[in-house]
């Protein structure tokens, strides 16, 4: 196994829809036909538009094939006294296919992305975690954090 580390390009679009839909079974056990086609149909686009700018995918690959992949989304907002340049990332979508899991690809994709943060002059990243990625983020610093509000959301 020889393991390249990079930061994915449009090239890599179809790829990184198939883990996006791998990722999707593995975290909620199964998906529908329904989801599917619709997560077929946005993801081209949306990574088309997005990737490399707000979007960064962090990809280990062997032998042509993205077998591990973070992803850094870029936000900004109005600066506050937190964020005094409104910039701050959110990690999505952490997933290793199956059989290249423990050998510590997550480990090194996390540890880019944070270096890609610092040097991007982000004010801070956040992620929610999995029981399983819990203990790989907090080895490379992640703290829990305690909130001043309640997360609330509104779906339609």
């Amino acid at each position: 196994m020889d393991i390249e580390y990079g930061i994915a390009t449009k090239e890599d679009i179809e790829q990184l829809i198939q883990l996006r839909i791998a990722y999707m079974i593995d975290d909620f056990g199964c998906i529908t036909d329904e989801e599917r086609e619709a997560m077929e149909k946005q993801l081209p686009d949306y990574f088309s538009r997005k990737l490399g700018t707000e979007l960064i995918a962090f990809i280990a690959v062997d032998e042509g094939l993205i077998v591990s992949v973070a992803y850094l989304h870029i936000i900004e907002m109005p600066a506050n006294s937190i964020l005094l340049n409104g910039l701050y990332g959110d990690v999505l979508s952490v997933y290793t296919l199956p059989e290249y899991r423990g050998k510590g690809l997550c480990t090194r994709l996390m540890k880019n992305l944070v270096d890609y943060g610092k040097n991007f002059g982000l004010g801070r990243i956040d992620l929610k975690a999995t029981e399983d990625g819990y203990p790989i983020y907090k080895k490379i610093g992640f703290e829990e954090t305690e909130e001043r509000y309640r997360e609330m959301r509104i779906k339609f």
